[in-house]
């Protein structure tokens, strides 16, 4: 059974003569016939009567009618909806960021979409960059932009934003206002961000880098945010290495104060699922970036 079937079924209940239900359909009378006919063999029942050159709905046909009806109304209404999302007049958009890119670079982004897009609904799940990677590997969001590195053959990564770390104090502390080196980084006592966030992850490589260990540093606790670091380093004694993002508006008010200890920039980048289809709110949202 067919839709275009269907369709003719319909026609010729709706009018009871095949002639008119053919013309109606844009079809000639011998393939609405054969549509007909079709059906009823297919099915073993008999939908019309043939009353001389009238037609007239049998007793299954007119059982079969509302079913068939409803299967049309069923089959433009998918149709309307992939209409609407071919235009984005309707959708569903999931987004995975580690916390600085959805504190401070996407929720902007997305702002602006969802008012070009209203009809679109919208999601931000935010993390670290392995929970943001899991996210896209598990289909929970479209999309992750992330600040760490991921390694995983399944995930593209394409960079689309860099942004740099700084190390920040508490003006009281005795760092406030010197030049750090790595004795003095090795002697302090740290709050940094958990594993598995990209800020944390690029700290260490920028520290190995410069030749001092990661498990060297003496890190008193560890916190699942920039904000709880910072609040943490306000608390005095403490020093964290956080996204300049992050700090600016403390540091502006002066409540904490940025070392000099340069680290370099480090990428914002997207990942996504190599096999999956991405969908049309997904390909409007990197192209509105």
């Amino acid at each position: 059974m067919t839709l275009e079937q269907l369709r003719i079924f319909v026609e010729v209940a709706e009018r009871l003569n095949m002639t008119r239900a053919a013309e109606a359909l844009n079809l000639t009378q011998s393939a609405v016939s054969a549509a007909v006919a079709a059906l009823e063999a297919r099915h073993g029942a008999r939908l019309f009567e043939r009353v001389g050159r009238r037609v007239e709905l049998s007793e299954a046909g007119e059982a079969f009618l509302p079913e068939a009806r409803a299967v049309l109304d069923r089959a433009e209404a998918a149709e309307r909806a992939l209409d609407d999302l071919a235009g984005l007049r309707r959708g569903r958009l999931a987004i995975a960021a580690s916390q600085t890119v959805a504190s401070y670079w996407i929720a902007p982004r997305m702002a602006r979409f969802a008012q070009a897009h209203p009809s679109v609904a919208m999601q931000l799940l935010a993390g670290n960059t392995s929970q943001g990677a899991e996210a896209v590997l598990a289909g929970a969001a479209d999309l992750a932009f992330v600040e760490g590195q991921v390694d995983n053959p399944e995930l593209a990564r394409t960079p689309v934003d860099a942004d740099t770390l700084g190390l920040y104090v508490a003006p009281t502390h005795p760092l406030a206002g010197r030049v750090v080196g790595l004795s003095e980084a090795r002697a302090a006592t740290w709050v940094l961000r958990e594993p598995g966030s990209g800020t944390r992850a690029h700290f260490e490589r920028a520290l190995a880098a410069r030749g001092l260990a990661p498990q060297a540093l003496y890190v008193r606790l560890e916190t699942p945010s920039n904000e709880a670091a910072l609040g943490a380093v306000e608390g005095g004694g403490l020093v964290t290495a956080v996204s300049d993002l992050a700090a600016a508006a403390l540091a502006g008010m002066g409540r904490v104060v940025r070392l000099g200890f340069e680290i370099p920039p480090r990428e914002f980048a997207l990942l996504t699922h190599r096999q999956r289809h991405r969908s049309r709110a997904a390909q409007a949202f990197l192209q509105a970036l």
